[in-house]
């Protein structure tokens, strides 16, 4: 029997607004709204509104929530004040990625941010070394709405709709009212190259607020966002997904990883293995940018090659808008790093040429080929 993908609980608001929905990964998705381009250009010039309800919230209480933490993620939680928060990875103890995540501290309490379907194993791991630490966990991803607003304008879309200003600073927050509802406002960390804004809201008034947004985006040409021009976007920007072009067999030090990681908080499960990579020796592959020549986007799993051998794999491809071409993300051997370096992509049976890109490969104000 064909299993029946998950939806977003607004679903039939999606579908309302001339969504077209395709299921990848086990939900359906609104993948753009008829026109992706059009939705991509409204977050270079003005705004988009992603519903992020896939991604999966944890709330953690007591009184040693942030000292068991800090010595199982890779960012420092002692150094957040309340409304503060930083992106973090939670590693095993060879270094590979079990989850990648977004901490916000509160005065009473964390919130998690991971992405769909890792809330579960995250916690029956982190279960494992609960002692005596009194660090509770729940699962509040059924409670919760998830929204993103990107673009030059969405501070301003902010401050229409909640009457302050969007707090400065990546993953600064606070809880703000919309439409008489109390949502909390996260100052993103530039998934799509742009300025953003998360929004935490209770499940039951997500569709009131994300009405509520439409509206206060309206003069500014907000427009609602699928997953086609996403994903272009957070290409273009150099960004990893979990899932995508993370996973367990990923060591930290092989992605973009300056954000996820501090160097001086001290232990935490992996530690020893991204210092003694950072200090003393290197990785052998890395996440990369990969240009391609020709009007096709490989697959990915697609092989890449150099001079006849095997170096890497895509993990990601689209077709950018700002470069009017082919772009992917994808491991490659370090040897073959130097950006410029020309290789060939495997997708079935096409040979598909291509050359090493640095990222990202869109910075606001400059597009490089």
């Amino acid at each position: 029997m064909k299993s029946v993908a998950n939806r977003l609980p607004l679903h039939a608001v999606h579908a309302e607004i001339g969504a077209v929905f395709a299921s990848p990964c086990g939900w359906e998705l609104p993948f753009s709204y008829g026109d992706p381009e059009a939705e991509y250009r409204a977050v270079r010039t003005a705004a988009g509104l992603s519903d992020r309800s896939t991604c999966e919230v944890v709330e953690v209480t007591g009184r040693d929530r942030v000292s068991f933490l800090q010595g199982m993620l890779s960012n420092d939680l002692k150094a957040l004040a309340p409304g503060q928060g930083c992106l973090a990875a939670f590693l095993d103890a060879h270094g590979t990625v079990q989850a990648l995540l977004t901490v916000l501290m509160l005065e009473d309490r964390l919130l998690l941010m991971l992405g769909s379907g890792l809330a579960a194993k995250t916690l029956q791991t982190l279960d494992k070394y609960l002692i005596s630490e009194k660090a509770y966990f729940k699962d509040v991803s059924a409670e919760t709405a998830v929204f993103m607003v990107a673009g030059p304008a969405a501070a301003a879309v902010i401050e229409r709709l909640t009457g302050e200003p969007l707090l400065p600073g990546a993953w600064a927050h606070a809880e703000r009212k919309v439409a008489e509802i109390h949502v909390r406002v996260v100052t993103g960390g530039g998934e799509t190259g742009e300025s953003e804004a998360w929004l935490y809201v209770p499940a039951s008034a997500g569709e009131r607020v994300w009405r509520a947004v439409l509206e206060a985006g309206t003069p500014v040409g907000l427009r609602p966002l699928g997953v086609t021009a996403l994903d272009v976007l957070r290409v273009e920007s150099g960004v990893p997904w979990y899932g995508h072009d993370v996973d367990e067999t990923v060591l930290l030090p092989e992605i973009p990883s300056e954000p996820y990681v501090s160097y001086t908080k001290g232990c935490y499960i992996g530690q020893e293995i991204v210092a003694r990579i950072k200090y003393r020796g290197h990785v052998n592959r890395a996440l990369t940018g990969l240009t391609f020549d020709g009007d096709r986007a490989p697959k990915p799993g697609s092989v890449i090659e150099a001079e006849g051998r095997e170096v890497g794999r895509v993990t990601s491809a689209v077709r950018s808008f700002a470069l009017n071409r082919p772009i992917a993300l994808g491991f490659v051997r370090r040897e073959h790093l130097e950006p410029g370096t020309a290789v060939t992509v495997k997708d079935n049976d096409l040979t598909l040429a291509a050359r090493i890109t640095a990222l990202p490969f869109y910075r606001r104000g400059s597009t490089r080929p």
